[in-house]
């Protein structure tokens, strides 16, 4: 039952987001806040909660081989999303949380596993934190060139398919090595790394200027709290 919820919960947050993107008041400088918000959190996930476990008890070149093929594929979709919708169409975003979500998720399931109440309110809030705004954020632009119902749909389906993600992980993953499991984490953690060097932060800084530094810095508070409830 737990499991179910914190899944709910999670991929709701994107359907959430895209609502409010699409039919919300969302202006430019709030959803820039937001955006560097999320990635403010997503930094602390990258690094604490996706590649570190890896480094710690993986071969530290083979992980990092993996974040650097992580980075790469993401850098490659990113340039062939936008190619195809726009460099301003909200593409990359969808394609970030796609991406970075699906290995993710994946070892959310697993980590759900005999988690504790705090462990569980630690990953599903660092997640549930990025990803609401970022689906915001990512839907209103996509709205601006296709139709409203279109753009809804997808978004939904993407949250169906990070759902499906977790659900996977925790029902079928039970049973693999950690080791495999870290490296999944790492290929997400450098997903998400290039997804704030070439998205999240650019995104930010070009509609809300320098409030773009304090909002990172309070994603990257609130997620550094949620982690250290799981510890």
């Amino acid at each position: 039952m737990t499991t179910s919820i914190v899944v709910f919960v999670v991929s709701a947050a994107l359907i959430a987001g895209a609502l409010w993107g699409i039919y919300g008041s969302l202006t430019k400088k709030t959803e820039g806040f937001l955006v560097a918000l999320a990635g403010g959190a997503l930094l602390v996930s990258a690094l604490l909660e996706l590649i570190n476990p890896a480094l710690e008890n993986n071969s530290v070149y083979i992980t990092l081989a993996v974040v650097f093929i992580g980075a790469t594929t993401f850098t490659g979709l990113d340039y062939l999303v936008k190619k195809k919708w726009g460099n301003n169409s909200g593409g990359g975003l969808l394609a970030a949380i796609t991406l970075d979500g699906i290995p993710e998720n994946l070892a959310l399931g697993v980590a759900l596993i005999g988690a504790g109440p705090l462990s569980v309110a630690a990953l599903s809030g660092s997640i549930l934190l990025s990803n609401l705004p970022e689906a915001a954020g990512g839907a209103k632009e996509m709205s601006e060139n296709h139709s409203k119902k279109k753009v809804l749909l997808l978004w939904i389906a993407t949250a169906a398919i990070l759902a499906m993600a977790a659900l996977v992980g925790h029902f079928l993953l039970s049973d693999v090595k950690q080791e495999y499991l870290n490296y999944i984490k790492s290929f997400a953690g450098g997903a998400v790394v290039a997804s704030l060097a070439l998205e999240v932060f650019p995104k930010s800084f070009k509609k809300d200027k320098y409030w773009t530094g304090i909002a990172t810095t309070i994603g990257l508070i609130l997620a550094l709290f949620l982690n250290s409830l799981g510890e």
